[in-house]
């Protein structure tokens, strides 16, 4: 399986997109919106910012191996 390492996370403050490209050795906790300066932090249950705003989850959650 290939992960995909770019993401477009969504504000949910302003709903401004942005690609970024997911780090694969760690989770990334904290996202300030270019937008907005709004600082996303995971939703709970969620292990980062690319899992609950994301379009791609992060690397380790595509690859089953669960949270970073």
């Amino acid at each position: 399986m290939e992960v995909n390492l770019i993401s477009t996370i969504t504000c949910p403050n302003c709903g401004h997109q942005e690609d970024e490209q997911m780090l694969t050795t760690a989770c990334q906790f904290f996202y300030e919106c270019e937008n907005c300066n709004q600082i996303l932090k995971p939703k709970e249950g969620d292990c980062c910012v690319f899992c609950s705003y994301g379009t791609v989850s992060c690397p380790p959650i595509q690859e089953g191996s669960g949270c970073c």
